[in-house]
């Protein structure tokens, strides 16, 4: 059975593409590939749906670095049929802990609940307390789809230590239309060529290869979230947008007024 409660932390680099290859040099010796890259023999696609409110609240207040935030996303591995099994998901961060619970539904079944806020009839691929959990944020907030985002993931898991888990997302791309899983899983590009995005997941604290590892290739922690870098981006380009129309209206306005005099237009 796939885990379906996570408490760890969770810490992300910006890595190019000769980083990338050295540290995938270092895992070998001491983490192994996950499972669905085992069976796909290369990356897999992971696939998302976030909700949000009518204004934005859920990432707004996320980019405000609170000591609390939550996100709710609808999740599948590939580009699913109506009938398969995905995940709708809460991911919450407290003081730096990420804690993400998760329950397995038909996607029908999951856009039925994100659309009535009533959760589906029970069955036995289902968590029943993630359910009732699930059911309260969409009676708390006024939620619907605001954002498509896949990516491209390659992930590790310790030899000797489970818990340890690196992954390493490329291609990762948006769109904010044909918000359905079923859709296909393209979109606009967020990062430039050649940029992978490393998180590094434990419980605890990390082992002291990895520290040296990080040390040596000068990877250095930064702050940065999927949801959060396509909005802002967003907003810029929305800003952008706004002062190209002010600057022609700017150019226009003088023209109509030489073509047509005030008198005239009154």
């Amino acid at each position: 059975m796939a885990i379906e409660v996570f408490n760890r932390y969770e810490v992300k680099y910006l890595i190019d593409d000769a980083t990338f290859e050295k540290v995938q040099n270092i895992l070998c010796d001491y983490m192994e590939l996950d499972e669905y890259n085992k069976k796909t023999n290369s990356f897999y696609t992971i696939s998302n749906i976030y909700y949000d409110t009518f204004d934005n609240q859920l990432i707004r207040h996320s980019l405000s670095k609170p000591k609390y935030k939550e996100k709710l996303r609808l999740r599948a591995y590939g580009v699913p049929s109506p009938e398969d099994e995905v995940y709708l998901e809460i991911k919450k961060k407290v003081l730096g802990l990420v804690n993400k619970r998760r329950t397995k539904l038909k996607l029908t079944e999951a856009y039925k609940f994100a659309e009535t806020g009533r959760k589906p009839d029970y069955k036995d691929y289902m968590n029943k307390q993630v359910l009732n959990e699930i059911e309260y944020i969409f009676r708390r907030y006024v939620l619907m789809p605001k954002l498509y985002l896949a990516y491209d993931r390659k992930a590790y898991f310790g030899i000797n230590n489970r818990d340890l888990r690196i992954t390493f997302d490329t291609n990762i791309r948006s769109r904010r239309t044909d918000l359905r899983l079923e859709l296909g899983d393209y979109g606009e590009r967020l990062l430039d060529d050649g940029i992978w995005l490393m998180e590094v997941k434990a419980e605890k604290s990390i082992p002291i290869w990895l520290s040296k590892m990080l040390s040596e290739f000068k990877i250095f922690k930064t702050s940065f979230s999927k949801y959060g870098t396509e909005y802002k981006k967003m907003i810029m380009e929305t800003k952008m947008e706004g002062a190209e129309e002010s600057c022609l209206m700017q150019y226009l306005i003088p023209q109509l007024t030489q073509n047509y005099p005030l008198e005239a237009q009154c």
